[in-house]
């Protein structure tokens, strides 16, 4: 971490924030999204710090666990800026304080975060078209009627008896799809960078059942595991005002990661360990129900009260498609997604970039924004994939000098910070396919190798 002076701060009653002055400036400021409910202030980010990036970050307006929502129960007001309102009260102070510090408000803004923090740059876009120059939203949880709705479906599927997922179970499934899907993209390498091809049909998910159903150990599903996973790719849509729509997950054959469908999904066997079952849990009984009590498994329909699941979205929800007043100041837009993604399903991000399209129209969407899928990566990070890719250079870059970013460098590192391996981030739909040589490790792992092709 580079030497940075911290200068922390609250806007009454209790939106804390922190703005870190790097040793050199280069006359530029960073926002910094959150995680989660927020309630905590994400530590320092060195990249940034290290290009002279003024940094700034904030708690979204209350404290406490980052995957509890107990505190919208009673307090509009912390709801409010959970939703959208805290990044453009802390943006107004911090660019004050930035213009007394240096004598000069930043000549650019920029905005990054991923998840809630993905979500926070939609919104800022969305609702606030001028706060920002340019901002990527990674893996953004824009959709969070549709996205805990699906959370909801899921965690009642797990909760049927048999239809828990272990390890072992996990495992299984993970190795099916491989087999089935791994060598499209021109390589056996554990990730599926060609979803477009590994198609129901091609996976047979079904070829995986047990006799007769009942499940019979760890070389088999049962049919209502079957089920899960049959919930799992599949779209739901929930009817209140508006229509909640939540796309379906990929099977990526890198559901046995250990931070991948067992941490988010199955909870390894237990259900209620799982993180989308914490995310749901925490929405009905704070958004929905309004009870801290309640049973979310019980809890029935997702948009049995309709009118309670329209506020929940008109709060967090940042799904508006048009976003002509943010490009039409010049603004910048890159959405960025772990191919596989367990958290948030990438096919919900991508059927937004096409909506958007065609809200501003193609024209201003190829000179405006930009999306892409990291094959291999998890939620944020982690996973097989290559999950590092410095994007706020690229968004500087076409900012400042107009240089309009393409196919950009995605690298993996080990716990050393050494780089083992690169591969090409393609414009999305187009993915990496691999041209080298057979069996030759060192190819394999050097983005040289491959090319971006269309699906």
């Amino acid at each position: 971490m580079p030497a940075y002076c911290r200068v922390t701060g609250t806007i009454a009653p209790s939106l804390n924030f922190e703005i870190r002055f790097p040793k050199t400036w280069n006359g530029k400021l960073y926002y910094g999204g959150g995680g989660g409910y927020d309630g905590f202030i994400a530590p320092p980010v060195a990249e940034p710090l290290r290009q002279g990036y003024v940094e700034v970050a904030s708690d979204s307006g209350h404290q406490g666990d980052g995957m509890s929502a107990a505190f919208v129960l009673n307090d509009e007001r912390a709801a409010r800026l959970f939703g959208s309102e805290a990044v453009p009260q802390v943006m107004s102070i911090a660019l004050q304080v930035v213009a007394k510090a240096y004598g000069v408000p930043p000549v650019r803004s920029y905005f990054e975060g991923c998840s809630t923090g993905g979500r926070e740059g939609l919104m800022a876009v969305q609702r606030n078209p001028e706060l920002f120059d340019g901002v990527i939203a990674r893996a953004p949880a824009f959709n969070w009627a549709g996205f805990n709705g699906a959370f909801h479906r899921i965690a009642q599927a797990l909760s049927v008896p048999g239809g828990e997922f272990n390890t072992a179970k996990i495992a299984l499934l993970a190795r099916h799809v491989r087999q089935a899907c791994d060598h499209l993209d021109g390589v056996v390498d554990g990730i599926v960078a060609n979803p477009a091809a590994c198609t129901a049909r091609r996976v047979n998910v079904t070829a995986l059942r047990c006799p007769r159903g009942m499940d019979a150990g760890e070389h088999c599903l049962s049919d209502e595991q079957l089920s899960v996973i049959d919930q799992w790719v599949s779209d739901v849509k929930f009817q209140g005002r508006n229509t909640y729509v939540a796309k379906g997950y990929n099977l990526t054959g890198n559901e046995d990661d250990p931070m991948n469908f067992g941490v988010w999904v199955s909870g390894n066997g237990d259900p209620k360990a799982a993180g989308q079952y914490v995310m749901q849990d925490t929405a009905i009984k704070y958004y929905l129900a309004k009870d801290e009590t309640a049973d979310s498994l019980a809890y029935g329909p997702w948009d049995k009260n309709a009118a309670a699941l329209d506020a929940m979205a008109m709060l967090n929800d940042a799904t508006d498609p048009d976003i002509r007043r943010f490009i039409g100041h010049g603004g910048k837009l890159i959405v960025w997604q772990g191919g596989a993604d367990a958290a948030l399903s990438v096919n919900s991000t991508i059927d937004y970039m096409k909506q958007m399209r065609q809200a501003i129209g193609g024209i201003n969407a190829d000179r405006s924004t930009r999306l892409y899928v990291a094959p291999g990566v998890n939620h944020c990070e982690g996973g097989v994939g290559p999950d590092h890719t410095d994007l706020l250079s690229a968004l500087d870059r076409w900012i400042s000098s107009g240089a309009e970013p393409g196919a950009l460098m995605a690298q993996k590192l080990d716990e050393s910070g050494k780089v083992i391996r690169t591969l090409p981030l393609c414009q999305h739909p187009q993915y990496p396919r691999y041209t080298g040589s057979k069996h030759d490790a060192a190819a394999i792992n050097s983005s040289a190798n491959y090319v971006c092709a269309d699906p």
